[in-house]
């Protein structure tokens, strides 16, 4: 029993390599009188071989050694319980002995879920020891796999996360999705947003931050990423908490208009965004439009699109107000559909990516909260964040401005757009698009194009 624990201890140190190379750890060793001959830790993944488990090696490396392929009075010592592959390997090997540590209750064939050794027809047998140094051979596959089982980012229990197989086969929209969790306004809650060309900065680069409104996501913007990045920009396109492929609060009266404003403002710290140029529709205006004061610096530009500042001094306009009256008596209604009746021209397959999002009917709380949250008066939350933006972007903006209207737009159409402008000091005569509704964007590729020949790079 002695070298066993001896021969063991050295089938331990090959699995430790194994795990430290990224492969389960399992090791082996071949012994025939007091000598190592074999050899072997796994290695299925690092050399793409199904068959490089840890005893097939070690039976290779003794078979090599001695110049013979039956390996009659050798003893194999392994971490773990074998396998039907490796018991196999064993029995074909003529082994006289296979000791083994930790038992495997799923695809052990030492006795677990079958014993091949047991088997006495067939016409060698091999004796087995079982459980020498089990702890410490379990404890190595224990330590390899916990950090895999953890949930990186786990599901707050009054959030709901949309499922990866809603958002398969999406038509043009191929970037790949990135994750943050960790933002102190987040709470836990996992936030989706789409990053092109981080990695590809250039001199003169700016970073296009494409903020979305009620009932959309990122998918709204398809149609301008694609020229931005064309022409080297970096395009971060996040999705609010509630929307597209970010966590789903299970209850309305969860969301706040601080609540995302924050996660905004700590999105561009964390990602530390610079020369910005701030893209906004809907109420990625009304909460992107409160932005620029805190961090001026990083904001060069100012792209916005049908949308408006709710400082609660005004009205809100009769095209919000029916709106919002129509989201309340259709609490359910079909976001696809509602995206298609303005914009004809839409596919069946982008319709339905509308819907994606919301394949399941829990995951509306956002659409329910999001039209009666825009502030109404004075005192409403928000209202006075809205206010203090006003007063910057009257007399504190620097930077560059480009207003596009869609003129179909029944709810912030052209009369609220130009009030807008008269809030934004030195903006220019407005892009007027006759064809465009509320959702500009999906008529955005000459609006983006107008976007990179007008903004600029500007060293902060």
């Amino acid at each position: 029993m002695t070298s066993d624990l001896q021969w063991m201890q050295e089938a331990i140190q090959l699995a430790q390599q194994a795990g430290q190379a990224g492969e389960v750890p399992v090791g082996a060793v071949v012994v025939q009188n007091g000598v190592i001959v074999g050899r072997g830790r796994n290695g299925p993944v690092g050399s793409k071989d199904p068959t490089a488990h840890a005893e097939v090696m070690a039976l290779r490396d003794a078979a090599n050694t001695l110049g013979n392929y039956r390996l009659e009075d050798c003893t194999l010592y392994v971490t773990l319980e074998p396998c039907t592959m490796c018991a196999g390997a064993i029995v074909n090997a003529r082994l006289a002995r296979v000791v083994y540590g930790a038992s495997e209750p799923r695809t052990g064939a030492a006795g677990s879920i079958l014993d091949v050794f047991a088997n006495a027809t067939i016409n060698h047998q091999t004796q087995v020891t079982r459980g020498v140094l089990a702890d410490e051979c379990r404890l190595l596959m224990q330590q390899f796999f916990k950090p895999k089982r953890l949930n990186a980012n786990p599901l707050r229990d009054d959030a709901l996360r949309p499922a990866d197989e809603w958002f398969e086969g999406l038509t043009d929209y191929p970037w790949k999705a990135h994750y943050v969790s960790d933002l102190p306004a987040l709470g836990g809650l996992r936030l989706h947003y789409l990053d092109e060309n981080q990695s590809q900065p250039h001199a003169q680069q700016l970073t296009y931050l494409c903020l979305h409104g009620n009932p959309a996501w990122s998918y709204l913007y398809r149609k301008m990423i694609p020229v931005f990045t064309s022409h080297g920009h970096r395009v971060v396109a996040p999705d609010l908490i509630g929307f597209g492929k970010s966590d789903k609060l299970k209850k309305s009266s969860a969301h706040a208009f601080g609540f995302h404003r924050q996660i905004l403002i700590e999105f561009i710290e964390r990602l530390d965004l610079r020369n910005i140029v701030l893209v906004v529709q809907d109420w990625g205006g009304i909460l992107g439009l409160t932005l620029p004061m805190v961090m001026p610096e990083r904001i060069s530009g100012l792209l916005v699109m049908n949308t408006t500042l709710t400082t609660g001094e005004e009205a809100l306009s009769e095209g919000f107000l029916s709106w919002r009256a129509w989201c309340k008596a259709n609490p359910d209604f079909d976001v696809g559909k509602l995206l298609g009746r303005g914009n004809r021209h839409l596919s069946a397959n982008e319709i339905s990516a509308y819907n994606r999002p919301f394949t399941d009917k829990g995951h509306r709380a956002a659409l329910h909260a999001f039209p009666p949250m825009v502030p109404e008066h004075v005192d409403s939350p928000g209202a006075s964040i809205a206010r203090q933006a006003a007063e910057f972007w009257r007399h504190q903006w620097q930077g560059q401005s480009l207003m596009a209207i869609g003129l179909q737009d029944p709810v912030l159409g052209e009369s609220v757009m130009r009030a807008l402008r008269n809030k934004i000091r030195n903006c220019p005569e407005p892009m007027l698009l006759p064809e465009a509704g509320h959702f500009v964007q999906e008529h955005g590729q000459s609006i983006a194009e107008a976007a990179v020949q007008l903004f600029k790079y500007n060293k902060t």
